[in-house]
């Protein structure tokens, strides 16, 4: 059925619906059973496949309940980004590749509708006054949301697909991420409380990673996760308290950031603090944590580097505290940050890890690393794929105190 007919069929049945019934009183399965009665009713004395009639009832469905058109594209399963730009314009991202949908919303009110139901679900607001939110779906699917005037195409939605299967370090081996060695390395370290910090670029995996060696932390540890939009999936530790950030409301106020989670956190008597990405004002709070006891912390940022995350971090820290000496800040990184693990999405489109470095201290002005591990590309590699391994370097870890303190008599 061709997308304007099957728009304008869907209108028809779901207005004959609505004028019937009282939307309020009417449970979920009683309305389903009116909307597959509606369409054959319609469709009556006419040859319409089974499948079209089933596919119309579930888009209908989902218009008066759900998400309309929104339902179909995040119900599969190998959808792994949305991206609508305005009611006419939709893209997904498919094994890291993305496409253009022929379906759209018949207009921008229908897609205001949409939006303003997934926002109400998290209790959170979008408005001209408020038109930037960021949210979730039931799922846990993360929500962007930017409103006109601020957009000049309409509303844009951007949803990064909520995985229903936790990522686990054997997935990440699986997918040629991290070798086992690596992984019993990374156990090692998450374990003796080493401070990481994972950095990459946009959709290198950063959350999907710190998801992964977040369930190596042991199952008898407090631990605070701060997030933006709460995504993470730790499903080992039982004593865990998730915190999330909220935007001002209408008014202007209400506004709850990372940076007051991070400190209400510290009153919380937390074994170790998991923060879903640092991008501001907060490193300072969070590197101030992790020289304060808290060792264990996790956090991701966006970088192009191991020392690129060093000189991020610096900037954010400065964002937060005008006037603190580099020098000062530059020692402070050095006593938070033990490893920086470094993530990259390549030319064909898979996701590396890059990188696993040691930040072992401060000297002549320069936060020094020890790199432990290196992505080295082979001789089979091609324009089209990637194909390389991550090699252990010569060098061993130097900061070896925690894991000595955990009982381990090791060499990494």
């Amino acid at each position: 059925m061709a997308q304007e007919r099957n728009t304008e069929v869907q209108e028809n049945i779901r207005k004959r619906i609505l004028a019937d019934i009282n939307l309020k009183k009417v449970p979920d399965e009683a309305l389903e059973k009116q909307v597959r009665d509606e369409v054959n009713r319609y469709f009556n004395g006419k040859y319409v496949p089974i499948e079209d009639k089933a596919f119309l009832a579930d888009q209908i469905f989902s218009s008066i309940r759900g998400f309309g058109l929104l339902d179909t594209i995040i119900n599969d399963d190998t959808v792994t980004e949305v991206m609508i730009n305005g009611p006419k314009e939709i893209f997904i991202e498919k094994s890291g590749r993305l496409s253009r949908l022929e379906e759209h919303f018949e207009s921008e009110e229908k897609l205001q509708d949409v939006i303003q139901r997934i926002v109400a679900l998290a209790g959170r607001e979008v408005t001209q006054a408020n038109p930037i939110v960021d949210t979730r779906l039931p799922d846990g699917s993360r929500v962007n949301v930017v409103l006109p005037p601020i957009s000049l195409k309409g509303p844009i939605v951007t949803i990064r697909k909520f995985s229903k299967d936790p990522m686990t370090v054997e997935k990440l081996i699986q997918y040629g991420s991290i070798t086992p060695q690596i992984a019993d390395v990374l156990k090692l370290l998450v374990k003796a409380k080493y401070n990481i910090f994972i950095c990459g670029g946009t959709g290198s995996g950063k959350t999907t990673f710190l998801n992964a060696i977040s369930n190596f932390i042991p199952s008898d540890e407090r631990v605070i996760t701060i997030e933006d939009s709460a995504e993470l999936q730790i499903v080992n530790v039982d004593n865990l308290v998730s915190l999330e950030t909220r935007n001002a409301n209408t008014a202007g106020v209400g506004v709850v950031s990372i940076r007051d989670l991070i400190k209400s956190a510290l009153r919380m008597r937390p074994d170790r603090i998991v923060v879903g990405e640092v991008r501001g004002a907060e490193a300072l709070d969070m590197l101030q944590a992790m020289n304060t006891g808290h060792d264990g912390s996790l956090s991701t940022g966006h970088a192009n580097s191991a020392r690129d995350m060093l000189s991020r971090l610096e900037t954010m820290v400065l964002t937060g505290a005008d006037g603190l000496p580099l020098d000062a800040v530059r020692q402070q990184i050095a006593s938070a940050v033990d490893i920086i693990v470094h993530l990259s999405r390549l030319r064909d489109r898979s996701r590396k890890t890059m990188e696993i470095t040691e930040v072992v201290g401060y000297e002549n002005g320069a936060i020094q690393l020890n790199p432990l591990y290196v992505f080295r590309e082979s001789e089979t590699s091609t324009v089209e794929r990637v194909d390389g391994v991550l090699e252990r370097t010569e060098n061993l870890l130097v900061n070896d105190f925690k894991l000595k303190l955990m009982g381990y008599k090791g060499k990494i």
